[in-house]
């Protein structure tokens, strides 16, 4: 299977792989939870993952409802940790699928060739271009440092940014105990997107914390073309 047509409302949303993606916590109370996203998407997040580990079917369909009705008033993605048909039933922008979870080709298939697909290919990058052959729309890497949210996960060396950039031709997301001060050197190797959790939900200032992450891109970028420019200068 070859990499799949993009059509423009898929180009759309692909353009929006980009930048602050936040990841939401375990967090019961859906009224709490759409206020805490409403900040980090005022903050500037490009994208939203609804990730609750804990909650029951009901609930969980509860939230993503509320989280899908927000991203839309944001015009920001929402994509569903692990569960296809609760992403097709809220009509979501896409999934996010890991090792042990649904097919690429099965979730192609249940939600169609507008929506995104993303996949955890944690420190291998062998498994990031079989996913693309397979058609996703993007792949993450990591754990980078350690998470809280995930302490015991496969550790990513930062250099294996730069190796997927050179391979890949989908959008790469960096995860993974990934702060501030971490995000700039994964984004000068080439990170497209920065996963973030505890490091915004949890921090005292949720809207300050998502401005700083979103800054970085800027930033960063901005300095890296610069640098380029000046290296030519003298050529």
């Amino acid at each position: 299977m070859g990499l799949m047509p993009r059509t423009g409302t898929k180009r759309m949303l692909l353009s929006r792989i980009e930048g602050l993606y936040a990841i939401t916590p375990d967090v019961a109370d859906t009224t709490d939870l759409v206020t805490l996203t409403q900040q980090v998407l005022a903050g500037g997040a490009r994208l939203v993952q609804y990730r609750n580990k804990t909650a029951d079917a009901a609930l969980r369909l509860e939230q993503a409802q509320a989280l899908v009705n927000l991203c839309r008033k944001y015009n920001a993605p929402l994509i569903i940790n692990d569960h296809l048909d609760l992403a097709v039933e809220v009509g979501a922008a896409g999934v996010h699928v890991g090792r042990e979870d649904i097919s690429v080709t099965e979730a192609r298939r249940r939600l169609g060739p507008g929506k995104i697909i993303g996949v955890s290919c944690y420190n291998r990058l062998e498994s990031a271009v079989e996913a693309e052959r397979q058609g996703v729309d993007y792949v993450a890497f990591g754990a980078f440092f350690v998470s809280a949210t995930k302490p015991g996960a496969v550790t990513a060396s930062i250099d294996l940014l730069l190796q997927a950039k050179q391979k890949l031709h989908v959008p790469v997301v960096a995860i993974g105990g990934i702060t501030p001060h971490h995000a700039v050197g994964l984004i000068r190797q080439g990170a497209d997107a920065i996963a973030a959790s505890n490091s915004l939900f949890g921090a005292g200032n949720i809207q300050a914390a998502a401005k700083n992450f979103s800054r970085l891109f800027e930033q960063t970028r901005h300095s890296t073309h610069h640098t380029y420019e000046l290296a030519h200068d003298f050529t």
